[in-house]
């Protein structure tokens, strides 16, 4: 739910003016839970540490995050101004998007997500030196730590520019975090 991270912004504590949009993600059948239907950007098909994706759920979702990118352009925002983020499947959409995304982008912030689509690597080229943060719970059951770490990685191993962070906290985010995603969006947009 896009209202979950409303109440952040504050606590960024951001010494610049920044407009944020916290998109839904669609209510759909997911498997895991039994096929019920529920918020998620994509079919989660299963919890083992390979993780196969729903490639055709994420492609739609990625291209209804690129038509938000789109409108933020029709209103005047350069594409260089606008920061992708997001949590869990929001933030493997992020990866996603960001590596995908054609134009360049201010930054790319994933938290306690993973790279679901490996091959978005290859498609790389406008993002590649746009800063990518990644964080990530040491306690985390859901997205298991060493998925964002080996994500981390694989966007090194390809050129990326990576900042990979951990914290004491399982699914969710930490203070810290918190403290440091400000200060992230602080350098990104300075």
């Amino acid at each position: 739910d896009g209202h979950d991270f409303e109440p952040i912004v504050p606590e960024l504590r951001l010494g610049v003016s920044l407009r944020f949009l916290f998109p839904h993600a669609p209510h759909q059948p997911v498997t895991i839970n039994g096929g019920m239907v529920m918020p998620s950007w994509y079919d989660i098909l299963e919890l083992s540490i390979d993780r196969h994706v729903d490639a055709a759920g994420m492609e739609r979702s990625r291209l209804a995050v690129e038509a938000m990118i789109a409108a933020e352009r029709a209103r005047g925002v350069p594409a260089s101004r606008i920061v992708v983020a997001g949590f869990s499947q929001g933030g493997a959409m992020a990866l996603d998007v960001g590596l995908r995304h054609t134009e360049r982008l201010a930054g790319v912030l994933c938290l306690s997500a993973y790279l679901a689509r490996p091959d978005a690597l290859e498609a790389v080229a406008a993002n590649r030196p746009t800063p990518f943060l990644l964080c990530h719970g040491t306690h985390d059951m859901v997205v298991p730590p060493i998925l964002g770490q080996r994500s981390a990685e694989a966007l090194r191993g390809a050129g990326l520019a990576v900042d990979w962070r951990t914290y004491p906290a399982a699914h969710g985010l930490h203070g810290r975090e918190v403290v440091d995603i400000g200060r992230w969006l602080e350098w990104v947009y300075t």
